[in-house]
């Protein structure tokens, strides 16, 4: 039995180089200099999120990117060293992009159907360890989105969970829809975070969150969406 079938999770050090970790690190922030000009100038809506978006429920007013053609590589080229580690066949969802800022707060959650086999991978920025529940135990009793974003009320006594910290170009390995994750209030300036996504082969999600239900990777979140209205409209 490998680590990651015993605990549910892992930590897999120095899984891409320096040089490509600063890359990354610096791409992301060019990219939210980009999109921040973009909605300023009105060059696009706000509405729009093929550049990326500060609508996230889950954060709010923070940067995030969905399928960015860059990160969206990564996730593929890292599904072997997935592999490896975890002893199962997978399939790629989605890789998900977020560049913190001080305050910021990840509430206690688990992930959506499509995050089987999760990871973040930090990408550069200010430390920031992040929480997990090992136990797989459910202490979230409610969500809440309020004005501030996402809140959730715990059970009494919930698990303090384990501190995992992780530097430039690690990555944390962990079932997204078993064992809560979290992060306490940021106290640095930035910190660039690549979450990439994955299925079993052999889960019942694997039809339905193929490629997020997307025809492949790369796409914005509503272009299916978009596919089908056309179809509709033939």
């Amino acid at each position: 039995m490998n680590k990651f079938t015993k605990n549910n999770y892992l930590v897999i050090k120095n899984v891409i180089s320096k040089e490509l970790t600063d890359y990354l690190y610096n791409y992301l922030l060019l990219k939210r200099q980009v999109a921040d000009s973009f909605f300023q100038t009105n060059y696009i809506s706000k509405h729009e999120h093929i550049h990326g978006t500060w609508n996230d429920a889950q954060v709010p007013n923070t940067y995030t990117l969905y399928c960015d053609s860059a990160m969206e590589v990564l996730l593929t080229k890292l599904k072997p060293i997935m592999e490896k580690h975890t002893a199962l066949k997978l399939i790629e969802t989605y890789s998900f992009s977020r560049l913190y800022k001080k305050g910021d707060i990840l509430y206690r959650h688990t992930d959506r159907d499509s995050c089987e086999i999760s990871t973040t991978l930090n990408l550069g920025g200010n430390p920031w360890p992040i929480f997990l529940d090992p136990t797989g135990s459910q202490s979230v009793v409610d969500f809440k989105f309020t004005k501030k974003g996402e809140e959730v009320t715990l059970k009494k006594n919930p698990n303090k969970g384990k501190k995992i910290i992780l530097t430039p170009g690690d990555m944390l390995v962990y079932k997204g829809c078993l064992l809560e994750h979290w992060r306490d209030a940021f106290k640095g300036d930035n910190c660039g975070q690549v979450f990439l996504h994955y299925n079993d082969l052999n889960s019942k999600n694997v039809k339905p969150s193929k490629f997020d239900g997307k025809i492949h990777l790369g796409l914005p979140k509503d272009h299916h969406a978009f596919l089908v209205t056309k179809e509709k409209e033939k």
